[in-house]
């Protein structure tokens, strides 16, 4: 299996891991070990359509050799690119739309493994928008380490960003039942899972579907009192659907950690206005300022879109000056991606792709000298960290995350001096900065 994308797509991966191996499937790590490869596409914006494109075309030349058996192809890209994909890569025996996962056993083929076989599921054209809802009840294989795991709260997007095209094969907004999360949640801890990853499109909007519109800090609350969790981390908060219940409920809770993930994606109120958003700095800079009143140690995390249509010099300098004025723990910057059944498909893609990636750097420079003064004003500080392990390029050096660190996204601590074992919970007291990350000692 290889997933790509996001760690919703990565949740997609697992469920269908699950029922393979409930199926009777030997996972391997290798490819070229493997009789079946799964790509799990990301469909969202172009850069990901090609990695996924390039990685089923590489996959495909394991079939020269006779290794390779079948190829499947699931996901986001194959729900919205359905009818392109099977005219253009033959070399692909099938496809599972985003409601397919759990007939994944008839696309590898179990037992036949018979390239191009007439049972495999064939693609109904158009998917259009998702449906499926999966729950605690769907077999899960996790490929994450063991002490932590995603919990996908809910599927969809009810918002209509004008950049963004997840709504049209995602489909809408749709909260799992808590019922349904606290006894997945309880499954995981139960099978060692320390730090549970709280993810949707918009894990603010959580219940409102189900009518209960404090239905996240109500979640939160039950999750809290799971006894074998350490640490609950929420992903991706949206700025309209905050409520302060919301901030007081992951301020008062002691296993949800201080991290704040809102992906604000710019803050010139007519950029703004263009992508369907609404805001602007101020009010943005008002939101971050009652999160941190709540939590003052809390991490800052958001993602922002340059080269946006219509995107002026002004707007983008109003954008750094609220960089500048927020300062951010952690910051992603995308170019704007011109995405076909978007509403900003129909402005002029009118910023040139030399001035995107000017505008990138220059704002991933400015942050990075905000990050390093953040990281800065850490040192000397004893923090709880989650061991991870060996650092890939020497044993000598450990690596874990605080609990402002999320996993796979974000800057780690090195550990110089003292030993633990992987999954397991040390107080570190930080000594310096190496790029953006933190260097420190177990004291504890």
């Amino acid at each position: 299996m290889i997933s790509l994308g996001c760690a919703k797509n990565l949740v997609d991966a697992e469920v269908m891991l699950g029922h393979l191996e409930r199926a009777g499937c030997t996972l391997v790590q290798d490819a070229a070990d493997a009789e079946v490869v799964i790509v799990n596409t990301c469909g969202f914006i172009g850069p990901a359509r090609k990695e996924s494109i390039d990685t089923i075309l590489e996959i495909a030349e394991h079939k020269k050799d006779g290794s390779l058996k079948r190829l499947v192809v699931a996901g986001c890209m194959v729900q919205r690119y359905a009818t392109e994909l099977r005219e253009s890569l033959p070399e692909v025996d099938a496809y599972l739309g985003l409601d397919e996962l759990h007939k994944v056993g008839d696309a590898v083929g179990l037992g036949a493994l018979k390239p191009s076989s007439p049972q495999a599921p064939k693609p109904r054209i158009p998917y259009g928008a998702s449906l499926a809802l999966y729950d605690h009840t769907s077999p899960r294989r996790r490929a994450t380490a063991p002490w932590t795991g995603y919990l996908k709260i809910a599927e969809g997007c009810d918002h209509t960003c004008s950049f963004c095209a997840i709504p049209n094969f995602r489909g809408a907004f749709r909260s799992r039942s808590p019922e349904s999360l606290v006894a997945e949640a309880r499954a995981m801890a139960a099978g060692g899972v320390a730090e549970l990853n709280l993810i949707a499109q918009d894990s603010s909007h959580y219940g409102r579907d189900l009518g209960d519109f404090d239905g996240l800090p109500h979640l939160l609350a039950r999750l809290d009192a799971i006894d074998e969790l350490r640490w609950i981390r929420v992903h991706y908060l949206y700025p309209n659907t905050v409520t302060e219940r919301m901030i007081e409920a992951m301020a008062e809770l002691p296993k949800v950690v201080p991290y704040v993930d809102m992906p604000l994606q710019h803050a010139h109120p007519e950029t703004l206005k263009r992508m369907r958003r609404g805001g602007s700095s101020a009010s943005h800079l008002r939101l971050l300022d009652r999160f941190r009143r709540a939590m003052p140690d809390a991490a800052l995390r958001t993602t922002l879109i340059v080269g946006f249509p219509g995107e002026s010099e002004e707007e983008f300098e109003e954008l750094c000056g609220f960089v500048d004025a927020a300062r951010f723990d952690h910051l992603g910057v995308f170019t704007y991606s011109h995405e076909e059944g978007t509403g900003a498909y129909g402005y002029a893609d009118d910023v040139p792709e030399e001035v995107k990636l000017e505008r990138h750097d220059r704002l991933m420079q400015l942050q990075q000298e905000i990050a390093l003064e953040r990281l800065e004003d850490q040192i000397g500080e004893k923090v709880e960290v989650l061991v991870e392990g060996t650092h890939p390029d020497t044993d000598l050096l450990l690596v874990g995350r605080m609990p402002t660190q999320a996993i796979e996204v974000d800057s780690q601590v090195l550990i110089n001096d003292g030993v633990a074992r992987p999954g397991t919970f040390v107080q570190v007291e930080l000594t310096e900065v190496a790029g953006y990350d933190l260097v420190g000692a177990i004291v504890a």
